[in-house]
């Protein structure tokens, strides 16, 4: 597994904790530590997002900007290989 697969992998492993969590804090609003949790791992993925946007391409508009070139529109298409 390349650096950018694995980098995918780990983004999908925090949104599925972040889902959890959320979850969980959906019936327990006022559980501090779970929303500390949740505070971690949502900056946590925030911050592998940008990493990836900034090396391969934006995962969401919020990290398409560029000074360069507009990036959206260079994430490979799923029938093109790269997303499954």
């Amino acid at each position: 597994m390349g650096n950018k697969e694995q980098l995918l992998n780990d983004i999908g492993i925090v949104d599925f904790v972040l889902t959890e969590l959320t979850l969980y804090l959906d019936t327990h609003p006022q559980d501090r530590n779970a929303m500390e949790y949740f505070n971690h791992y949502n900056r946590i993925k925030q911050q592998m997002v940008r990493e990836f946007s900034q090396k391969y391409f934006p995962l969401n508009t919020n990290f398409a900007e560029s000074n360069k070139e507009w990036r959206w529109g260079m994430a490979p298409l799923p029938w093109e290989g790269e997303c499954g």
